[in-house]
């Protein structure tokens, strides 16, 4: 694609009019025919600062994969995935990751994309299978490589590595700087952008501050903390609580929901689906309180987090830092909240800009706001955003001031709306037809 294209599609779909330094570098290093190591800290923009050169490299399409995007996280790759769609113009994209459908990814690689987003595991699998060929890839992508391998995904991605033979340029991204980089990868006379220190910035966009709890059991505490901050808010804002293990996730999860608060909960034990629909809810607002493990902190498509708080301290700088930066992304402010036990002490590498006295009489109103209805028809069943939206406003009546996102998934769609009218829109909704069919739309009960 010619650059001026590529730019101008980033400025259309995605709403950006001018490239920040690192994307602009990025641009630049494509002139050079060598690898690159980019390192950048999270929030930065760096998924479009390596999808902009990956374009400007790609050629007229052939029917043949010319560019390969390895990410070690199923999030991640759909969000990445997503980001491309939106610039490839005459361009096939396709995202395979494990927990998705093999049969419906099977389907879709029938027609050979041009560009192919994927997990290790995955992209592994279908190399075994031969549903997909690798020889033709020129432009391969390793993003966020010190996640792969602290993972454990170095065994595939080795295998992977023999099956890249015409591979002439490699863009490796990566949050750490590494002091020895596999051999397996033979990255030739690389290029080295070092973005790390952006994240000073970052961290000036922060007000972190330590809460004391009254116990060491928190769960009190962080209640009076989201009261706390939302006191002055007509919605609860969308924060982001950080815990070590999935069982004291679940826990918290459990006690929030007791106390009416619009919550949802992720980690790795979660069906890909429950995942999936975690993150939407929270994006959308009904859930805008996400209860998390550290899987949260990275590869997520996650939009205009407040606050992230740490029910309990990270275990290492890398998770303090992947946390923190949830929040204040590319030139927002946001704020970071500490909770620590009476016996407590704060880790070496937590500095702090204060601390946030709790004053257990200011109370908000943590209820949802948006309430999510499941649709059952997707984007295998031909169901747009589009035809979601015209639905409920033609057939149901629906202001559109009153919808929130929508998410469409491979067999399935959830779309928010404002609580109050959720009775009425069921009511119609039972009657009519979606794209032609009478499809089973319910309130999304998680």
């Amino acid at each position: 694609m010619k650059e001026k294209e590529i730019l101008d599609a980033v400025n259309e779909k995605l709403g950006i009019a001018e490239l920040n330094e690192m994307q602009k570098k990025m641009l630049s290093s494509t002139s050079q025919n060598r690898d690159i190591i980019l390192l950048s800290p999270t929030g930065s923009g760096k998924t479009l600062a390596f999808s902009i050169p990956i374009l400007k490299l790609m050629k007229a399409p052939t029917g043949r994969i010319q560019c390969v995007i390895i990410a070690p996280s199923r999030e991640l790759v759909v969000q990445i995935a997503g980001v491309i769609r939106q610039m490839a113009k005459g361009f096939r994209v396709i995202a395979v990751y494990g927990g998705h459908n093999v049969e419906d990814e099977v389907n879709s690689l029938k027609v050979t994309p041009d560009i192919l987003v994927a997990t290790p595991g995955r992209l592994l699998d279908h190399s075994v299978r031969h549903t997909l060929e690798l020889l033709p890839v020129r432009i391969l992508v390793l993003d966020e490589f010190d996640k792969t391998l602290e993972l454990g995904f170095e065994e595939e991605m080795e295998k992977l590595m023999k099956r890249f033979k015409n591979v002439s340029r490699i863009i490796l991204t990566s949050a750490t700087k590494a002091e020895i980089l596999p051999e397996f990868l033979k990255l030739d006379n690389p290029i080295s952008l070092d973005f790390s220190a952006d994240s000073d910035d970052l961290r000036a966009r922060m007000n972190i501050r330590k809460v004391s709890a009254d116990s060491n059991d928190k769960l009190e505490s962080l209640y009076n903390l989201l009261n706390n901050i939302n006191a002055d808010n007509d919605n609860p804002e969308k924060s982001i609580i950080f815990l070590n293990h999935r069982e004291s996730a679940e826990r918290t999860y459990d006690f929030l929901k007791k106390k009416k608060v619009a919550c949802g909960l992720y980690h790795g034990a979660l069906s890909q689906q429950d995942r999936e629909t975690s993150i939407a809810l929270f994006n959308s607002g009904s859930r805008p309180i996400l209860v998390a493990t550290d899987l949260a902190s990275r590869g997520l498509d996650i939009e205009k987090v407040q606050s992230v708080i740490h029910y309990h301290q990270p275990l290492t700088p890398e998770a303090y830092t992947h946390r923190n930066g949830r929040t204040a992304r590319i030139d927002e402010d946001g704020d970071v909240y500490i909770l620590v036990g009476p016996e407590e002490e704060l880790r070496e590498f937590v500095k702090i800009d204060g601390e946030y006295l709790l004053k257990p009489e200011r109370k908000a109103d943590l209820s949802e706001t948006f309430t999510t209805l499941y649709i059952s028809g997707g984007k295998r069943e031909k169901v747009s955003r589009g035809d979601i939206l015209g639905f409920l406003v033609k057939e149901c009546g629906v202001d559109p001031g009153q919808i929130g996102k929508i998410n469409v998934f491979d067999h399935y769609s959830l779309v928010a709306v404002k609580t109050e009218i959720v009775s009425e829109i069921l009511k119609w909704a039972s009657t009519k037809k979606l794209k032609g069919e009478k499809r089973k739309i319910s309130r999304l009960i998680k």
